[in-house]
């Protein structure tokens, strides 16, 4: 094997009586693709931290191209030639490619900008690296998969031989992740080396050389991708063997509990609704998918009762549904929103004060002025126990909770009516923005087989999904948000990933195409996805 172009040596980092990465030696080879796996809280994000100088290491060293790398320094890595491309896109929308390109390369005090030169430059890194890009293009009218190229070359414009990617397809298309990983292949053939960051284990196989996986802060295994299995990645990663939910019929669908007909709602840019109608059924899971930022957080608002409907009619329980967060949750509404930092919990509060927060006001938890705290912590405890909450007890700030405990915590509170609560305030409409976004494999799973245990006590659940696996995985029926539209909630063997791909980027005719071919039983597995396959093949991705 080649010369390391990055080495590092026993690198060991603590937050007080924390030992977030615990004596970590790791290699990185030129032309290589080194896949970093890991549960939430192994260890990861701190060690690319450290590697971009974000943190300082409290033991160890760091070699790049045989040098040793200055501690703690964001401009000595980038002199290295280490670029990072985070997850979270960190680009001025009202601002140029070049621009956002140039932002940063230049010295303040430089008389004039060298924009010709710059643009010259870019266009030569994007031709080299086929990423094509126009440089005047406003970013804030670019794709998700156009932007996620402009972060790319934002690396690569400054000399980057080293790429940090963490969960570069989260919130791509099929098509956008297939364009990805054809760059990542001429990358590694122009001699770079990455770190590929991910959850998507099918992914990490099929893109990596190696794979490295930390646990609890330890690197506990480093194997070729060639020959090893996503059970065993799985398996490594949180130290036994992850059961994923198997996908099953509805056992029993029921009447219509929630229904949206000819629904619009106000708002600038994608983040609102054009005409979408839709039936939630009881025992049913529709799952939804789409490149966020299309609609779904304005559907999810609505339902939640925090936003409100500017035409059309929305009807729960066969009743108008009203506007009112409160009362929705009274009657059986659950939420499980999609930031569970910024909504789902208050930070600073107790774990027993969010598990409660929702419904405060219900006779279980509060008399008159007085919040009933043997009632509201015996509640919380319940929650933490039944749902496996970890990290601290009902006393403990939410904020010290991880990100899968987290989300277990917010799935009590929803799911979990308070002791002899009236049969109303049991779910009957489950909302889930979501609801594994960020998560490890066992959480994935554990969130997973609730909400599947949800639907089958006869709660209508509708999942809201970047994650296109998740959403063949679990909905009974999947529709597909493009601009504010919805397109026909399906059967989800009606669709191919390759249609899914093509409704997320606004191709028109694919759902009419689908709708024909589920007509016909003898023709729709076979014909759609050959024509959604030929068409995929022939278009160039979104």
């Amino acid at each position: 094997m080649s010369t390391p172009v990055l080495r590092l040596a026993g690198i060991t980092k603590r937050f007080g009586t924390l030992v977030a990465n615990d004596n970590i030696s790791l290699e990185l080879h030129g032309g290589e693709i080194l896949a970093l796996l890991g549960e939430n809280g192994a260890g990861k994000s701190t060690l690319v931290s450290i590697l971009f100088g974000h943190y300082t290491a409290d033991e160890g060293r760091i070699e790049v191209f045989g040098q040793p790398l200055q501690p703690g320094n964001p401009k000595a890595a980038l002199a290295a030639g280490i670029g990072m491309v985070h997850q979270h896109f960190t680009l001025a929308d009202n601002l140029s490619v070049l621009d956002n390109v140039m932002l940063g390369s230049e010295a303040l005090w430089q008389p004039f900008s060298r924009r010709g030169a710059a643009w010259g430059k870019l266009l030569e890194v994007a031709r080299r690296f086929g990423l094509p890009v126009a440089p005047d293009a406003k970013v804030g009218s670019l794709s998700v998969g156009e932007r996620q190229r402009v972060e790319i070359l934002k690396a690569l414009y400054r000399g980057a031989r080293i790429l940090i990617l963490d969960e570069p397809t989260a919130v791509l298309t099929p098509q956008e992740s297939e364009a990805l990983f054809e760059t990542l292949g001429q990358m590694v053939a122009e001699g770079l080396s990455i770190i590929f960051i991910s959850h998507k284990l099918d992914e990490v196989l099929r893109v990596s050389k190696r794979v490295a996986v930390l646990r609890g802060g330890k690197l506990v295994a480093e194997a070729p991708a060639a020959g090893t299995t996503q059970a065993q990645l799985a398996q490594w990663m949180v130290g036994h063997a992850v059961n994923a939910p198997q996908r099953r019929p509805a056992p029993s669908v029921g009447e219509a509990v929630c229904t949206l007909k000819d629904v619009s709602t106000a708002g600038s840019g994608r983040d609102r609704l054009h005409g979408v109608s839709l039936t939630l059924k009881a025992g049913e899971m529709v799952a939804i998918a789409g490149v966020s930022g299309n609609g779904q957080l304005a559907l999810a608002e609505l339902l939640c009762g925090t936003r409100a409907a500017s035409q059309g009619t929305v009807s729960f329980l066969g009743q108008p549904m009203q506007a009112s967060p409160a009362r929705l949750v009274t009657q059986g509404v659950a939420r499980i929103p999609e930031d569970r930092h910024a909504v789902g919990v208050i930070g600073d509060l107790s774990v027993w004060e969010n598990a409660v927060s929702e419904r405060l006001r219900s006779p279980a938890f509060s008399r008159a002025l007085w919040i009933r705290r043997r009632a509201a912590q015996a509640h919380a405890a319940h929650i933490v126990r039944a749902f496996d909450v970890r990290g601290g007890g009902p006393q403990s700030p939410a904020r010290s909770l991880s990100g899968g405990n987290m989300q277990k915590l917010i799935l009590g509170r929803a799911l979990v009516a308070p002791a002899g609560a009236a049969t109303a305030q049991t779910p009957k409409l489950i909302i889930a923005h979501q609801p594994t976004w960020g998560l490890d494999i066992g959480a994935v799973a554990y969130v997973q087989q609730q909400l599947i245990a949800a639907r089958d006590a006869g709660a209508a659940v509708l999942v809201i999904s970047d994650d296109l696996d998740e959403v063949l995985a679990l909905g009974d029926r999947v529709a597909v948000m493009h601009a504010g539209q919805l397109t026909e909630a399906l059967p989800a063997a009606a669709w191919t990933r390759e249609a899914i791909g093509l409704a997320m980027a606004g191709i028109p005719s694919v759902r009419a195409e689908l709708v024909e071919a589920l007509a016909d039983p003898s023709t729709s597995s076979g014909r759609t996805a050959e024509t959604d396959g030929s068409r995929a093949g022939e278009s160039d991705p979104p």
